[in-house]
């Protein structure tokens, strides 16, 4: 089962990173990093409406939270990668010659799960939970760059679309645990006034 699941993944895998062509490269590229000039804007906005709707001391429990958040998404993600050791496309034998890598750069040497994946995720979990009932179209630019994002790993072929999968399913799990935490915090907050 396992192993069928693994070959599944690969073949798709190998599907969508072939779809890419050169005219596109640059824009996944700009995609994935991860202070872009599409990333500072987007967390910009969000402090923004997070401070305009909750005020200072809200919005430093949020910043402390928020780095509390991409901390565990990234440390778990470094815990898996090394205990689970599947190998980056890039780094596999078997699909080594049939892979666009963009750019010629691979990473580290494993690949499950997809960092990216999961801190994008999270981060979008995160506020759509907070500012869900203020400022609804945040939610819809949250979601498309987070897929956005998701996707750029499997294009520029570092990640297998089962990492990206898992990292989302991570990363949204915490984004909404972390929401809960900042949530009773700031009802303390607004408690203690």
């Amino acid at each position: 089962m396992l192993e069928e699941l693994i070959v599944l993944d690969t073949e798709l895998f190998l599907y969508l990173n072939g779809r890419g062509t050169q005219f596109w490269d640059g824009f996944w590229l700009y995609i994935t990093r991860t202070l872009s000039g599409i990333t500072i804007p987007i967390y910009g906005l969000v402090l923004f409406c997070f401070y305009k709707n909750f005020g200072f001391k809200q919005t430093c429990a949020m910043l402390f939270t928020a780095a509390l958040l991409f901390i565990s998404t990234e440390q778990l993600s470094i815990l898996f990668k090394h205990n689970i050791g599947r190998l980056r496309p890039c780094y596999n034998d078997s699909i080594q010659e049939m892979i666009r890598l963009v750019p010629n750069y691979c990473g580290g040497k494993y690949s499950y799960f997809s960092a990216h994946a999961a801190n994008s995720s999270a981060f979008a979990s995160f506020f759509i939970m907070l500012l869900k009932t203020k400022f609804k179209p945040i939610s819809i630019v949250l979601v498309i760059w987070a897929l956005l994002v998701c996707y750029s790993r499997i294009y520029l072929g570092v990640h297998f679309p089962l990492d990206v999968i898992t990292g989302m399913v991570f990363g949204v799990f915490l984004g909404w645990l972390f929401s809960k935490l900042v949530t009773f915090i700031i009802t303390q907050i607004q408690l203690a006034k």
